[in-house]
């Protein structure tokens, strides 16, 4: 099968630190390129891939200094190249959210969306009724929840490659551990409070972005002059087996419907339990008193810090391996990119013999059984 991934800008595929979505599109494309299959990748130039590359730009725009407000303009210089190409592929699978539907809406049949953020945002429903020809990928099924007529293709949980992160010999699992962004919503205060309160140190290895600048200094500065606290910054993948391997939980205190959380799929494949909140993908993606333990209230995560250490971190790397690696990942959507395939033969078959859609199913099912 020929795929198109299209990739955002905003970091290299798959980013030098923080980024969510270009990590998976790295890791989704690679692991279909292991299938067999002929992927190309549109992305900024930076990017290192097994499929081929069309690069949109030479850097990514985050790390970027000369991007300014240019990213909806490299942007829409990538699609006008997807377009241009588009017939030479099976599949084009988007991943920037919502801006090729006004460019795409005629071969939209040809395309899946994978949408990777929040969906609870005013002018969505409208949008998604006025373009409802998109077939759409959830994160997870929490995700659906403020959109449940779209045109759901099907739900794919984000995965990892198996040798990304790896557990360490024997953890120390004398510390927190905080991984991701500082942000309220991420309630990195609320990862302190539950350290302080459990006497446990927590290191704390997040992005810090502009936009929340104000929010760190206000916030969560101040409680950094705690001698239980370290902040670290921003981390790698090659660091993440340490950091995430070596702790006793990861803290994932989050105050939003999260989409997803790549963040607890990591600590799972160190062989680190989660304390994790009671909010969006969070119950879909850990299993209660398995590979984590998912908490409604600062008292129960403080009380969540002594029982981790009683679960089992080979079953949690087990668990990880099943339901969340790079391959996992891939044959779920080759999954949808045969139905996508299937759907549009069966249209091409029911235009060639008028226009009959059940006449056109019966006949492509007598086509297999010859």
């Amino acid at each position: 099968m020929k795929i198109a991934q299209i990739a955002p800008l905003f970091e290299s595929v798959p980013p030098k630190l923080y980024g969510g979505t270009e990590r998976i599109v790295a890791y989704l494309s690679d692991a279909l390129v292991e299938f067999g299959h002929d992927v190309t990748l549109f992305a900024s130039g930076e990017s290192a891939s097994a499929a081929k590359l069309i690069t949109a730009r030479d850097q990514a725009l985050r790390l970027d200094p000369a991007s300014n407000k240019s990213g909806l303009a490299a942007h829409l210089s990538m699609l006008h190249d997807v377009r241009r190409f588009a017939k030479d592929f099976d599949v084009l699978h988007f991943h920037i959210d919502l801006i090729h539907f006004p460019i795409f809406e005629e071969i939209a049949d040809r395309t899946v969306t994978t949408l990777h953020g929040r969906l609870d945002l005013l002018d969505l429903k409208p949008f998604f009724r006025r373009w409802d020809g998109f077939p759409l990928v959830s994160i997870s099924n929490a995700q659906r929840f403020p959109l449940p007529t779209a045109n759901w293709l099907g739900t794919v949980h984000h995965g990892l490659p198996l040798g990304l992160i790896a557990p360490p010999p024997a953890p120390r699992g004398d510390y927190l551990a905080f991984l991701g962004r500082i942000s309220p919503e991420k309630r990195p205060d609320r990862a302190i409070q539950i350290a302080v309160a459990a006497g446990l140190p927590l290191r704390i290895a997040a992005k810090l972005d502009n936009a929340d600048r104000e929010y760190f200094q206000e916030a969560i500065e101040p409680l950094l002059d705690n001698p239980l606290v370290e902040f670290v910054g921003e981390i790698g993948d090659s660091q993440k087996s340490d950091f995430l391997g070596e702790a006793k939980a990861l803290l994932f205190p989050i105050d939003w419907p999260e989409p997803f959380g790549l963040v607890m799929i990591e600590a799972m494949a160190a062989g680190t339990p989660t304390i994790a909140y009671l909010h969006g993908s969070v119950p879909e993606i850990i299993d209660q008193g398995e590979t984590g333990l998912v908490v409604r209230s600062l008292s129960q995560a403080v009380n969540a810090v002594e029982l981790v250490g009683t679960l089992d971190r080979k079953k949690i790397r087990r668990t990880f391996e099943r339901r969340f690696s790079a391959e996992a990942m891939a044959r779920n959507y080759l999954r949808l990119y045969d139905r996508i395939a299937e759907q549009r033969a069966q249209l091409d078959l029911a235009n060639a013999i008028g226009g009959n859609f059940a006449d056109a199913t019966l006949e492509l099912e007598s086509r297999r059984l010859q």
